[in-house]
């Protein structure tokens, strides 16, 4: 899907995109995908211990998957919309950017970070994971790279260069090619990893798995992507009728193919 910035490949200067997710809070938790169960096991048992800092926690969508798994989980948001809707379905939700982030103290056995990474600056961000986690702690990235039918992702893109031919977001990308896509975000977030000194060689872990989407469930989800939380109602909706009679013509529903994609490592010992 076309939600990366490719302008210098530096999507955490795009402040403004980073912090409107939460226009629509109750439309991200509801349509947005969850993460694999195999990607949650392991960095649960790859851990220390059970207490996990989310950061960019959203609406909690990860961080129930990690409660599920026994953790003890506290979330941290630049956007007090979305940090609000968390704290409703039972998670300890903090508003602060995290690099700014007061701890107050707290130290943890992982940091996670699902779909948020690349909107931090990936050496300030790894540099505030390392002080926060303890020695042993696991930090992971984490995103869903969404794959759709050739079909489905050539409407979106017509749709998108029509009503927003100026966008600083990639809409052409093949569908074959969106894993590469997200290369410069793992790279920038392993550099910034091996730039504090103080984590272990990163890794990057992949996990395939498909989910089946009607038409309207696609369209309920399509309006959270980054690309489109600051476009006008009028020219959503016309974004909405293109991709929605592809759609159609498909038979009304169509398969999903995912990688969740992601870079983790281990914080060193010592102080």
């Amino acid at each position: 899907m076309p939600t990366l910035p490719c302008s210098g490949n530096e999507p955490h200067q795009h402040r403004l995109t980073a912090e409107s997710f939460g226009s629509d809070a109750e439309r991200y938790d509801r349509a947005r995908p969850r993460y694999p169960d195999a990607l949650v096991a392991a960095i649960v048992a790859g851990s220390p211990g059970p207490d996990v800092l989310d950061v960019g926690c959203g609406t909690g969508i990860a961080a129930r998957q990690f409660q599920a798994a026994s953790c003890n989980v506290l979330g941290v948001d630049v956007d007090a919309r979305m940090a609000d809707l968390a704290r409703r379905s039972g998670l300890a939700a903090e508003v602060a950017a995290f690099e700014a982030w007061d701890s107050a103290g707290r130290d943890f056995d992982a940091v996670i970070s699902g779909q948020t990474w690349h909107w931090l600056d990936a050496a300030a961000g790894a540099a505030k994971a390392a002080q926060v986690l303890r020695p042993g702690g696991r930090l992971a990235a984490f995103w869903n790279v969404a794959q759709p039918p050739p079909d489905v992702a050539e409407a979106v893109a017509a749709a998108c260069q029509r009503v927003m031919p100026d966008s600083p977001f990639n809409l052409r990308t093949p569908t074959k090619q969106a894993l590469d896509g997200y290369q410069p975000l793992l790279t920038k977030a392993a550099d910034g990893i091996r730039e504090t000194g103080r984590f272990t060689a990163p890794e990057q872990w992949r996990f395939d798995w498909q989910c089946s989407y009607t038409r309207d469930a696609w369209l309920d989800q399509l309006p959270t992507h980054g690309v489109f939380t600051q476009l006008p109602p009028d020219k959503m909706a016309e974004v909405l009728q293109h991709v929605g009679s592809t759609i159609d013509a498909l038979g009304g529903s169509f398969t999903m193919s995912y990688a969740t994609v992601t870079v983790t490592t281990t914080r060193t010992g010592g102080s």
